[in-house]
């Protein structure tokens, strides 16, 4: 008498619990787990979308070892990552640390640094390029005011328009990942720095023993963040450069949907994408490795 409400409990919680996950699951199985799943086998075929998918076995990968134009997002890619997460790293500890401090108007000003991440990509781009322009831009007459004669072409020039990409892009995602990191900042216990002071620690021994370790866990999850967005940004190149000029900033994400939606080489925008994935992949778990090991 007495087991028999208690199964029935149970198994009403089971189908409460089930009825709150079902949803996401099933949104998760038809918009992510299956397209992936059709990625991967796309990926060893000819498609283009109006006919059915021919196998072609390794011919998409044979492709694009021969393909220069891959090769060349590639490196564009790996440019803008290399540049793109140290940057924005140094720059987003840098405003959390200066406005960790109880300072008047700082919820003003953590806001403002937020406020580019919510922007529009488009009007950002858009706002950037004036900016940067070669002959009336606003970043090139102050360069000539302090004595720059030749100012860059940023966005115009093939040698300057990934910087100018990678400066906006700092710019844009730093207000979020200092964000992040004003969090990690206030886990950490203020009485080691009492202690610190007590033993006679500078600002920058303090910041080495103290601040640097208290952040390990939130500094490995913000460069897993940044690694994976870094290698897979797409947007603000689309709006701001198209790759351009020539294929100076042409990256992989732009690659493939140029292959695939503007190409209808679906098959082979697809062998990019696993190889796309398949960076991402390795580079974070050797971020994983490196992690475990210092912390161990």
């Amino acid at each position: 008498m007495t087991t028999m409400p208690v199964r029935r409990r149970r198994w009403r919680n089971t189908a409460v619990g089930l009825s709150f996950l079902l949803p996401n699951f099933i949104g998760f199985l038809i918009l992510t787990l299956i397209p992936v799943g059709l990625l991967f086998y796309y990926a060893f075929t000819e498609w283009n979308v109006f006919g059915g998918a021919t196998w072609t076995g390794l011919d998409n990968f044979r492709q694009m070892a021969r393909d220069t134009t891959f090769w060349t997002a590639l490196r564009n890619t790996l440019y803008y990552a290399a540049f793109h997460i140290p940057l924005t790293l140094g720059v987003s500890l840098g405003l959390a640390l200066l406005l960790n401090r109880k300072l008047r108007g700082v919820a003003f000003f953590r806001t403002v640094a937020f406020f580019p991440y919510i922007t529009s990509i488009v009007a950002v781009a858009q706002i950037w390029n004036m900016l940067f322009s070669p002959g009336y831009g606003p970043v090139n007459e102050l360069l000539r005011w302090v004595g720059v004669d030749n100012p860059p072409g940023w966005t115009t020039s093939a040698d300057w328009s990934m910087p100018a990409v990678i400066l906006v892009g700092t710019w844009r995602d730093m207000g979020y990942y200092m964000l992040l990191f004003l969090a990690g900042l206030q886990t950490i216990p203020g009485q080691l720095y009492e202690a610190a002071r007590v033993d006679g620690a500078s600002a920058w021994q303090r910041f080495r023993a103290v601040t640097l370790p208290g952040l390990r866990p939130t500094t490995f999850f913000i460069t897993v963040l940044l690694t994976i967005g870094s290698f897979k940004v797409f947007d603000l190149i689309l709006v701001m450069t198209n790759g351009g000029p020539g294929q100076s900033t042409l990256v992989l994400a732009q690659y493939i949907f140029r292959k695939g939606f503007e190409e209808n080489q679906f098959g082979y925008a697809s062998a990019v994408s696993i190889v796309l994935f398949a960076i991402c992949l390795v580079v974070t778990v050797v971020q994983f490795v490196v992690n475990k090991r210092r912390s161990s």
